[in-house]
């Protein structure tokens, strides 16, 4: 069985170290072109392709599946598989009708719930208590294709979203692994997806990283886990972007607030220390244990108020 495998990101390595490391004939591997990256804007190859650069396979990175040559170019492989997880791109009906078995795709999220490009943050962001992996055979449609099987994971309070990434994607390669024999075999499973149940997760907009402090403290606390490390959440601080990187799960005595504290408006800052920073929310408070002011590093919430002696009273949005 002669597989090409597509992926980008540090979510879909473990899917493809296993087909090595199992033995399968991995004949090439599809991923996005390099982007600039950091400060310096370098040019930097996908964690895909420097895995498979490592391990000697043939890499094409076409800037568009769509494109004619694209589809070319994969139809010399002759693959009887097809292996997505995390490619990036909605494949054309071209390259879905190359393999003899079709082609299947490890989501991350239990399906028909947050189809799209961002299941794992915005379940994070959502406060979902659990989240999963789908196989799925792949269609024209955003991840509307046939069901093969599905694991269920737990979100925990400790989990960010690159916990999630990396437990997910551990799954998810063993599920691939249980129904390869399977999928060689013709006989996997199909399960038609209930659309009156799905839900969509796009991919992240500048406005969903922005916190918004007159929601409630676990709102306040689940999005920014779930940007985390990705991109961060952000509030503003004397009109610079202010970015919050960690903060204490709320808990019940977050909401009883002193008297003089109740009259203040959601994102003010209510007091400082060794805990950290606490800030109003809708409901009550929650402390920042992790924040990164504009121009500067990442540091404790608690060594930047001991710094900048932050005021209480000093307002945050």
């Amino acid at each position: 069985m002669r597989i090409v495998f597509m992926g980008t990101p540090e979510f879909a390595v473990p899917s493809l170290r296993m087909l090595l490391e199992k033995g399968y004939n991995v004949a090439a591997v599809v991923t996005q072109p390099d982007r600039p990256k950091g400060r310096k804007r370098e040019l930097t190859p996908p964690p895909v392709k420097a895995f498979a650069l490592e391990h000697g396979l043939p890499v094409l990175q076409p800037e568009k599946m769509r494109a004619a040559e694209a589809v070319a170019a994969m139809a010399e492989y002759a693959p009887d598989l097809i292996v997505t997880a995390a490619y990036g791109q909605i494949l054309p009906r071209g390259v879905l009708d190359l393999p003899r078995l079709g082609c299947v795709n490890v989501h991350g999220s239990l399906l028909p719930r947050y189809r799209g490009g961002a299941p794992i943050q915005r379940s994070v962001i959502d406060g979902e208590p659990s989240t999963g992996v789908t196989l799925m055979y792949m269609a024209e449609g955003l991840d509307t294709g046939d069901m093969i099987a599905r694991v269920e994971v737990p979100i925990t309070d400790e989990d960010t979203s690159g916990t999630m990434f990396e437990k997910l994607s551990v799954a998810g390669a063993k599920l691939l692994e249980e129904w390869l024999p399977r999928l060689e075999a013709g006989t996997a499973p199909r399960v038609k997806q209930d659309d009156a149940l799905a839900t969509y997760a796009p991919n992240l907009t500048r406005d969903d990283e922005r916190l918004h402090w007159e929601h409630t403290s676990r709102q306040v606390f689940n999005r920014v886990r779930g940007l985390n490390p990705m991109a961060g959440a952000f509030t503003h601080l004397n009109g610079e972007v202010f970015k919050v990187w960690g903060c204490k799960a709320p808990a019940a005595s977050d909401a009883e607030l002193p008297t003089e504290w109740l009259a203040s408006q959601p994102g003010t800052v209510l007091d400082s220390g060794p805990f950290g920073i606490r800030v109003r929310t809708g409901d009550g408070s929650i402390v920042l244990t992790e924040v990164q002011p504009a121009g500067k590093k990442m540091l404790s919430a608690a060594e930047y108020a001991r710094g900048a002696r932050l005021a209480p009273g000093t307002v945050l949005g």
